[in-house]
């Protein structure tokens, strides 16, 4: 049997009378379903009702995916969103007690974009709101171009922490990504390790290394570009959920089978 990915989804409004649904892009979907090897599971943004321990004993993997809302600041202690800003407080609901929750069991935990920022927000970081209005950085926001290669595609490079988690998946000091988001890491969470910064100083790449004291359960990882849109193309991106794949099937075997692979062991 194929395992359960959770993946998070939106509060967006569809149709005309504009109706709320709970949404999350294909291309997650089909990174799950071609990549990771998995049984797409979208998890709704129902917040304070999600049945958090009743999700988790049932799914094998949560992927934390982006969206065009922001984190809200309540959750961190940050200011007021300047007026315009997306927010989603019943995705914030559900998914940052979710990730305190999988990272404690040792869930394994792939966090892209806003669901990167997620994660440090969880374990206790802080974000910037806007990263193109702080002095000496780059713009990180999405350029507003019909053109998907040109939305999509690479806009600056990372420098990649030498021994790390994705050094060793992409076997070089520096990459190419693609960068859509305005908020970005502040204050890095306690247990996370960098793995990859911008040329600006922005936290791009992480690791969970320690929750909340002790060492990490199980694989946890956060990047803040965008994976899902390149991995027909880009042999890193496509490595980053295969790897989660991997990693996903041995917590079934270890998690879910133990005497199984005792046996076999």
């Amino acid at each position: 049997m194929k395992p359960l990915i959770g993946i998070s989804c939106c509060t967006k409004q569809f149709g005309v009378f504009g109706m709320p649904n709970h949404a999350a892009s294909d291309t997650y979907v089909q990174a799950t379903d071609l990549v990771v090897g998995g049984v797409p599971v979208l998890l709704p943004a129902n917040g304070p009702t999600a049945d958090i321990e009743t999700l988790l004993d049932r799914l094998d993997g949560i992927m934390l995916t982006g969206s065009r809302s922001n984190v809200h600041p309540n959750f961190y202690d940050g200011p007021p969103h300047a007026e315009g800003t997306f927010e989603d407080t019943n995705r914030d609901e559900i998914t940052l007690p979710l990730i305190r929750a999988a990272v404690a069991r040792g869930v394994p935990v792939l966090a892209i974009c806003r669901g990167f920022q997620e994660l440090n927000v969880a374990l206790g970081g802080s974000l910037h709101q806007r990263l193109q209005d702080l002095p000496d950085r780059l713009d990180h926001s999405t350029p507003m171009q019909a053109n998907p290669k040109t939305r999509q595609g690479k806009a600056h490079a990372i420098e990649v922490a030498p021994g790390g988690w994705l050094h060793q998946l992409c076997g070089a000091r520096r990459i190419a990504v693609n960068s859509l988001h305005n908020q970005g890491v502040d204050r890095l969470a306690p247990g996370l390790e960098v793995e990859g910064t911008a040329p600006d100083g922005t936290i791009e790449a992480v690791r969970v290394r320690a929750y909340p004291a002790g060492p990490a359960r199980g694989f946890a990882v956060g990047v803040q570009w965008h994976p899902e849109y390149d991995w027909r193309a880009d042999a890193l991106s496509r490595r980053i959920f295969a790897q989660f794949g991997d990693e996903v099937r041995a917590y079934v075997r270890r998690e879910r089978h133990p005497l199984a692979l005792a046996a076999a062991g």
